[in-house]
Formats: structure tokens, sequence, C-alpha cells
């Protein structure tokens, strides 16, 4: 692996990192019902377990609630199952076509335990993005050790890597930050 593929490889494996902790804090609830609530949320239907949104179209109507209509109507109970069975604590109420789920308000101690999960995931992504780095500097040392590269290059590179986990290790604890305002917002 060249030099610039390191760089390269690095960031874009930095970048999937970020795109992870997105993706995990889009799950956590907020006090506005958003079609992300329920990502996560697996559905055994047609013989194997399938993403709801590959069943369904989800949308927030209101900031309360959430519906859910089933592309085919035959998979309604299997959707509504599958949501009391997550561990979202979400109450489903099927009237044949469409599944309505209001959201409750988020109490207060409510709303800390989600605060410290989303710092647990953006504490995930950080030690990701670092040790992507130790990867980059093993590879750059490697490098100048077989003498593919000067001990200046080495150094300019391994500062390089540093500013790239510098950069996307404060991107995350921004996502983390913006996620912690929705959360604490009444």
């Amino acid at each position: 692996m060249s030099v610039d593929e390191v760089l390269l490889d690095s960031e874009e494996r930095m970048e999937k990192a970020i795109g992870v902790l997105k993706h995990a804090l889009s799950g956590i609830r907020t006090g506005r019902a958003t079609p992300g609530l329920v990502d996560s949320v697996r559905v055994e239907a047609y013989g194997s377990q399938s993403p709801l949104k590959q069943l369904a179209s989800i949308a927030a109507p209101e900031s309360n609630q959430l519906v859910i209509r089933p592309y085919d109507t035959g998979t309604i109970k299997e959707i509504e199952k599958a949501i009391v069975a997550s561990d979202l604590g979400l109450n489903p109420q099927n009237d044949g076509k469409i599944i309505r789920i209001n959201i409750p308000p988020l109490s207060t101690d409510v709303r800390k335990k989600m605060v410290s999960r989303i710092k647990e995931l953006a504490e995930e992504a950080k030690i990701s993005i670092r040790s992507i780095r130790r990867d980059a500097n093993k590879v750059i040392e490697t490098a100048e050790k077989e003498k593919e590269i000067s001990e200046d290059d080495r150094d300019k590179m391994k500062e390089e890597v540093q500013e790239l986990t510098k950069k996307y290790e404060s991107e995350a604890t921004e996502v983390a930050k913006t996620r912690e305002a929705d959360v604490m917002e009444e």
C-alpha cells in the first residue's frame, strides 16, 4: 500500500466511523417523533427477518406521532408484533390498514440516560478513529523500516494522520453535542 493510499484509506475509514455514529444516534429518541426511531426494528415476514422500512412507509405527521403504512396489509400484525417486541417502549395502535404510534413525552431521567448513551456512542466512534490512526501509523512505520519512505516523510505522514484523527474526533463530538441538545430539548 502506497503512502497516499494509507491516508486515503484512513480518511475513508474515519468517515465511515462517523457514519456509523450518526446512524446509531438517529435511533435515539428525542421528544419528537422521527422515522429513525424504528430503524432498528426487524420484522419476521415472508419467512425472513426484514428491516421495517423495507416493508412499510414511515412518516411523522405530527411531532408526537408516527404513522406506519405497510406496503402489504397482510404484514400489519407482524409489524405490530415486532414493534411491541423491540425494546423501544412504544405502543402501536393498529386500525387494519395503518399503525399509529403515539410518542409519549420523555421524563428528565430518561433524557439523562439517553444523553449518557449518546456520550458512550461518541466515545466508541472516537476509539474506532484512534484505532484507524494506530493502523495507519503501523503501515507508515513499516514503510520507513523497509526504506520505502524517509524519516522526514514518515514524520510528515504521521502528522497528517494525526490531523485527520483530530478532525474526525471533533466531528464525532459535534454530532454527539447536537444530538444531546435535541434530546434535552423540552
